[in-house]
């Protein structure tokens, strides 16, 4: 694309992104006055020269990007040009139903690849989402297409998340590629200005890791006047000059700038009459003039990367860049009053009344329209795919008679792993550190980990017995993790997504210590917030490590699972309950209905995530009950495991593996109460969902129907005892809640269960207590 009508589109998409905020504030009603969207003002302008070139001039089809959170109204307005996203929306921007203040793939309607708005999140998907492009295309998937580049947009800001870095090692052992970050260096934050001397931290670290590194500090004209005599004194000035400094001149404009190099450089022969030949107006554009708002250098920068390394760009910006809010260290939460506006307004040349047409700010309109049909980028359309349903649902076989979920999740992906299904071959696993100890290693062994360059098993190869078969190869269908659990949730995001990003069905399946889930929620929300597809099993659960101590017993996770949008989450207590819940959940993370209306939350034609706690804690099995009724029963969330009679007293509901001194409990109080009732709870999530949604009488408004009002429910889990308190509301039913709301301690798994308060005997005195009759003995 030619220069100047590359410069003439920045100038549109300048002129289209604030005018969008000015409008979103000027119709905010008057409660909201204090809700000011500032910080998208400045911070989009910053990046409109970048996501301009790139867009524009350098992104092809098959690239996928990331944009920094704050310059969503630049990603609108730049799909608006191109016919993406409506004017309606864009004048709705901020409100109900507009543009999403956040690129969000699930919100709005132009062509998002990754949500952004979890900061830091955004950045380091981008480096997973291209190891699982290279594991598809290891396994010949995708290849038909060509690889590209995984893009982040960065705020420099963001830079402060751990989480960047933690995917900074993990791309390091994964041998990366095909991944760009470009960091909007404004150096300014929500509170302040960064730091002086950031960029060579930033450098070093980029480098440690093995990526290319591309400063991007002065742009054309800068250049330009480094090479005219007295030039080199500005390029030292400009170099040394404090951050702060530098900001608070670009606000105060060309007569500061001259001022103060003035003051600075003093009366220099060559150096003063460069000065002297330009105006204030032209002085002020030369030291804005950084390389992250110069196309012409963005655009020699991006096309000279001629290989397929990691690559950071550090481009130096200018927060607010082309608005009257340039530099001000206020300007996140500034915004133009009118009076400002209207002079930027008549800057940009946009007459009134045309502030909403898509060329009012072009200068040559006719070069522009030529050249937008032939722009690589969105010359093939939208770029989202679809990938055909894997309809071969596994079948299991039964498991040994005493076992744990844990074991029986081993053992039935083993099954999985030994036969050749469509499935099999499309299922990903990974884990951070813990693979052996949360039931993966047979599947493992039998599928092999992944690298893109085959690495042997050493122990094997000197004939050392093992029980693991750790050899690395492009045909692994295991991707081994370190321990960082924010890795492991953005990986299972990116596989997640790999139906649209890449056209290839993947279905990850994702272990982790259960306590650990909250290490990586934020990244667990993330992913299902662009509603990736994965299965995710969190084992042990509860107090079931009790020697380890309360770091490693969960106590809130299953309210997580409850409160987790996009995720169906379930405990069972057998394994035949498991392998019901598994071959339903392969088809769920599949499902692509309708989006869910309001109040419709179980999500069953639009389908989801899956969320697995399991437990070490073995189990005398029931049998193995594998008729369609007790398959329904299962996922639905809930089960009769003992009817309870026309005249009950009391119902035992329970989730998960404190099934057998539930069950204990109700044998021994058969003869003291009356038609007693035990309710298997395998999904309290899915029960929740069903009858909140207020959709006809849902699952477990039809289980409880038949209770009288004078029966008891009392409520035990290895879990925050909330998870099932709620049953009382269904029917208007009294409650007992018993389960885990403290730290626990080292002891065995009996210690702690009586030290709870859920062992047999705190259920019989529950029941005894809460119920009228003789004490049960």
């Amino acid at each position: 694309m030619q220069i100047e009508v590359l410069k003439d589109i920045e100038r549109q998409v300048l002129w289209t992104a604030c005018w969008m905020i000015h409008n979103a504030n000027n119709l905010r009603p008057k409660e909201d006055e204090d809700v000011k969207v500032g910080g998208h003002q400045a911070s989009s302008a910053s990046m409109v020269s970048l996501l301009t070139t790139l867009y524009f001039d350098i992104l092809r089809p098959e690239d996928r990007v990331a944009v920094k959170p704050h310059a969503s109204p630049v990603f609108h307005a730049i799909q608006y040009l191109m016919g993406n996203q409506t004017l309606e929306k864009l004048e709705n921007f901020r409100g109900f139903g507009g543009a999403q203040s956040y690129p969000s793939r699930t919100k709005d309607i132009d062509d998002v690849d990754f949500s952004t708005g979890s900061v830091g999140l955004g950045v380091a998907i981008t480096s997973f989402a291209s190891i699982v492009q290279d594991y598809l295309r290891a396994k010949g998937l995708g290849i038909d297409r060509p690889a590209g580049r995984m893009v982040a947009l960065v705020g420099d800001a963001e830079l402060d998340e751990g989480n960047i870095y933690e995917c900074l090692q993990e791309g390091w052992k994964h041998d990366l590629r095909n991944t760009w970050w470009v960091i909007d260096y404004n150096r300014q934050s929500l509170d302040g200005v960064v730091h002086e001397g950031l960029w060579r931290r930033i450098e070093a670290i980029f480098k440690a890791f093995d990526w290319d590194v591309c400063v991007i500090r002065h742009g054309a004209l800068q250049r330009a006047a480094f090479e005219e005599p007295g030039g080199a004194a500005l390029r030292d000035w400009i170099e040394s000059c404090p951050n702060q400094l530098y900001s608070a001149l670009a606000f105060q404009g060309g007569a500061a700038w001259r001022a103060r190099l003035m003051d600075d450089l003093g009366d220099q022969g060559d150096f003063s009459a460069m000065l002297k030949r330009r105006s204030d107006d032209e002085l002020s554009v030369l030291m804005n003039n950084l390389g992250g708002h110069c196309p012409e250098t963005l655009r020699e920068v991006f096309a000279g990367i001629d290989h397929d390394r990691p690559t950071v760009f550090l481009a130096y910006t200018i927060k607010g860049w082309g608005t009257p809010l340039a530099g001000h260290k206020d300007n996140h939460s500034g915004l133009m009053n009118p009076t400002q506006f209207a002079a930027f307004q008549a800057a940009m040349g946009v007459e009134s009344g045309q502030e909403w047409d898509k060329f009012s700010a072009i200068r040559n309109e006719t070069a522009v329209q030529a050249a937008l049909p032939k722009v690589p980028f969105f010359a093939q359309g939208p770029r989202r795919f679809a990938a055909p349903k894997l309809a071969d649902l596994p079948t299991f076989e039964p498991v040994e008679k005493l076992i744990s979920t844990q074991a029986a999740f081993g053992k039935l992906m083993d099954q999985i792993g030994k036969s050749d299904s469509a499935i099999a071959g499309r299922i990903v696993t990974t884990s951070p550190d813990v693979t052996v100890s949360t039931g993966l290693s047979a599947w493992a062994n039998r599928r092999g980990l992944f690298a893109r360059a085959p690495r042997a098993d050493t122990f094997r190869d000197v004939r050392i017995p093992s029980t693991q078969k750790w050899a690395f190869a492009p045909e692994g269908q295991h991707i081994e993790l370190g321990i960082a659990e924010m890795n492991l949730f953005l990986l299972l995001g990116a596989a997640g997504l790999s139906h649209s990003l890449f056209g290839e069905r993947l279905l990850p399946v994702g272990t982790v210590y259960d306590p650990f889930v909250m290490r990586g929620l934020d990244a667990l929300n993330y992913a299902c917030y662009q509603d990736a597809r994965f299965m995710i099993v969190g084992t042990p659960s509860g107090v079931t490590l009790a020697p380890e101590g309360g770091a490693h017993q969960s106590i809130a996770t299953p309210l997580i699972g409850i409160s987790q949008d996009g995720l169906a989450s379930f405990e069972p207590a057998y394994a035949d309950e498991l392998a019901a819940i598994m071959a339903w959940g392969f088809d769920y993370m599949q499902r692509d209905g309708d989006a869910p209306k309001t109040g419709e939350w179980l999500r069953d034609a639009t389908g989801g995530s899956v969320y697995l706690r399991l437990s070490t804690r073995p189990l005398h099995q029931i049998g193995w009950r594998n008729d369609a009724a007790f398959q329904a029963a299962v996922v639905e969330g809930g089960y009769w495991l003992r009817e309870p009679g026309p005249n009950c007293e009391v119902v035992i509901a329970y989730q998960g593996c404190v099934a057998p001194q539930v069950l204990e409990v109700a044998g021994r109080i058969g003869q003291a109460r009356r038609d007693i009732g035990v309710l298997a709870v395998t999904s309290a999530d899915r029960l929740n969902a069903g009858w909140t949604a207020g959709q006809g009488q849902s699952r477990v408004e039809r289980l409880l129907a038949g209770l009288p009002s004078h029966c008891h429910l009392v409520t035990v889990t290895d879990g925050h005892p909330l998870t099932l308190s709620w049953l009382g509301s269904v029917a208007g039913h009294r409650v007992t809640s018993l389960g885990t709301e403290h730290f626990g301690q080292t002891g065995t798994v009996a210690d702690l269960h009586r030290h709870f308060g859920i062992d047999a005997a705190a259920i019989l005195g529950a029941v005894d207590r809460a119920t009228p009759g003789a004490p049960i003995a």
